[in-house]
């Protein structure tokens, strides 16, 4: 059996998978859809991340494919209905990359409240700007917001209650009598109310037809004008041109963006020199660690499928 893995992958996972099926390993297919089609015909597994749709074309070309890895848990680069049809597995690393999200959130809302760490240029060229940096804010005490409370959103509430923040979420998925949210010490709330009362917003969800927009103008007007919001989920869901206005008007405390609604972010665009803006390259779930984690997770469980596992992940 052949496995085309078209994106990056932790080589110890590479190698995992190389010990027991014929393995092509080329990363850049991300970026040569041509090749990567010709690659196809004899595959019986592809590994992917976020760069390669997996459509009706992907799939025309791969006519033995029965399992699609996806190291990492979005599933919107996807046909999922396509994939059903064929009979292809669609396998997510699911759980493997929370920690490190979780970790982004939470130190991205730190460097946005302390307003601080911006100083290096101006300190080392003899400037002493101790005044206007003496106003941050602790992260202890204040309110997050999280939309979306799967296992990522969370684990993102577990550290943030660790450092003496309170917690409230909005998930449409879960009902409000759940007890999930009392496992984890936890507030539901409407979409409104979480937007009016948290400090910092994290955003959680996946990007489908519900989500999409799901926070433009209308919806950052709520938000408290010292408030923080961090999207670390899919650039679609936020209107990037609303945010901007919001930062640059005062109407908005600060923002950290991992995603972006068209990846790589255009030059030139609505972002561009936005005040109090964290701009990153879709990178919040990649860590040295993760990425161990994420790739041995799928190579295992894409291994299973192939050898005749009846698990389903």
């Amino acid at each position: 059996m052949r496995v085309v893995i078209a994106e990056f992958m932790d080589a110890a996972a590479v190698a995992s998978l190389q010990r027991r099926f014929v393995t092509t390993y080329d990363a850049s297919l991300s970026e040569r859809r041509d090749a990567l089609l010709l690659a196809l015909p004899a595959a019986d597994a592809l590994i992917v991340r976020n760069r390669i749709r997996i459509d009706a074309e992907l799939l025309g070309a791969a006519a033995r494919l029965r399992v699609v890895g996806r190291l990492g848990v979005g599933l919107d680069n996807v046909d999922l209905p396509a994939c059903a049809a064929r009979g292809v597995e669609v396998i997510p690393a699911t759980g493997a990359n929370a920690l490190s999200v979780a970790e982004y959130v939470i130190g991205a809302a730190m460097v946005l409240l302390r307003g601080a760490y911006r100083s290096t240029a101006a300190v080392a060229g003899g400037g002493w700007p101790r005044p206007a940096l003496s106003s941050g804010r602790e992260l202890s005490g204040k309110l997050l917001g999280v939309i979306g409370f799967g296992s990522i959103g969370q684990r993102t509430g577990q550290l943030a209650r660790a450092l003496g923040m309170r917690v409230i979420g909005y998930d449409s998925q879960i009902a409000a009598a759940a007890p999930l949210w009392a496992e984890q010490q936890a507030k539901p709330c409407s979409l409104q109310a979480l937007l009016r009362a948290a400090d910092v917003v994290s955003l959680h969800v996946p990007l489908v037809a519900a989500t999409r927009g799901l926070l433009g103008a209308a919806e950052l007007a709520l938000m408290k004008p010292d408030a923080i919001l961090v999207n670390t989920a899919r650039g679609g869901i936020v209107n990037e041109v609303a945010l901007c206005e919001a930062l640059r008007a005062g109407r908005l405390g600060g923002a950290a963006l991992d995603v972006f609604a068209t990846e790589p972010l255009p030059g030139g665009s609505a972002l561009a020199d936005c005040p109090n803006l964290l701009l990153t390259p879709h990178v919040a779930g990649v860590t040295r660690e993760s990425n161990k984690r994420v790739s041995m997770l799928v190579a295992e469980r894409v291994a299973a499928a192939l050898e005749g596992g009846v698990r389903s992940f």
